[in-house]
């Protein structure tokens, strides 16, 4: 092969591929608008709301950190520094577990309830609009009539 020469690394691309080509658009897309729509809003990030909704819909309002990790798809530092800025807006307290001294549970406050509620209808209309927006675009059109009913 002489100096000029490229070789091709393009590989092929399979049905799989394209699926997953377009699921990871349309998540950038709608994660993007909801972020936005959220913090002009409310003043609070995607990863703080997921949190709170996690939270108020758990037993006692008491999540364990990893389970809390786990519902939102944060690694174990993520969620430590999330839970730190829910606990300084006086979003979210920490507990430790009564039978397990090692384990950190973060609780949401009344006051955190009153912001997931209030912050709630523009998380759902904004869902909305943005999945509508993205069935109407032909690249992802079919993907949002496999995905919703």
């Amino acid at each position: 092969m002489g100096a000029g020469a490229k070789t091709s690394t393009t590989s092929a691309v399979t049905a799989d591929g394209l699926l997953w080509d377009g699921v990871v658009t349309l998540h950038g897309r709608v994660e993007h608008q909801l972020s936005k729509a959220l913090q002009r809003r409310h003043g609070i990030g995607l990863s703080e709301y997921r949190a709170l909704c996690r939270l108020s819909r758990a037993d006692d309002g008491e999540l364990r950190m990893q389970e809390l990790a786990d519902l939102i798809g944060l690694n174990q530092s993520s969620v430590s520094r999330l839970v730190a800025r829910l606990e300084s807006a006086g979003l979210t307290s920490r507990a430790m577990c009564p039978k397990d001294r090692r384990g950190v549970y973060t609780v949401i406050t009344d006051e955190g309830r009153a912001v997931q509620e209030k912050a709630a209808p523009t998380y759902t209309e904004t869902l909305t609009e943005a999945l509508d927006a993205a069935a109407a675009d032909p690249a992802l059109a079919s993907l949002l009539t496999t995905l919703r009913p």
